[in-house]
């Protein structure tokens, strides 16, 4: 008779692969984005251009690992907020940090973390919190290239949502 799995383990493979897709629709966007366009603002008052929304992403990873297990969030350095990360330091920053998220959300599952260590109200609801902020920040980004004239090519405003194939 084969092994059972782990409790919980399809459900940890389902969320993790949510995670990595998410993960590569941001790099793809870094990757497609030519160095202008990382450069491109709608902000009148020193808001963030589009390179400083991705280091966003980053540093707001890192400060919910900070609050809910500092091991994981080890050795991950902060942007500052006035910092212009090139794309290769981005990239970099968000896979180490994505990598992090990732544990996290496995020891969410596998060792049910509750109140400070996890979010109250369970891991499908923490990892949809991370989506819908990285959503936003991709929204925004790609309405500032479209303001600031820099639209990017019609493959990659599909690329990012076939979600069977990125």
């Amino acid at each position: 008779m084969p092994d059972e799995p782990k409790p919980g383990t399809a459900l940890l493979d389902q969320l993790v692969e949510t995670w990595r897709v998410n993960q590569r629709i941001n790099e793809t966007l870094i990757d497609r984005i030519d160095d202008d366009g990382m450069r491109c603002t709608l902000s009148t008052r020193g808001g963030r251009d589009v390179g400083r929304q991705f280091a966003h992403l980053h540093n707001v990873r890192l400060m919910w690992l900070e609050a809910r297990d500092k091991a994981l969030a080890k050795g991950l350095a902060k942007f500052e907020s006035k910092e212009e990360p090139d794309r290769a330091r981005l990239r970099a920053a968000l896979a180490a940090s994505g990598a992090a998220i990732e544990r996290f959300l496995a020891s969410c599952v596998e060792g049910g973390r509750k109140g400070k260590q996890g979010f109250r109200r369970g891991v499908v609801t923490t990892l949809g919190y991370f989506l819908a902020h990285e959503a936003h920040h991709r929204g925004s980004i790609l309405l500032t290239l479209k303001q600031c004239g820099r639209n990017l090519d019609v493959e990659t405003k599909y690329a990012i949502w076939d979600w069977d194939r990125i």
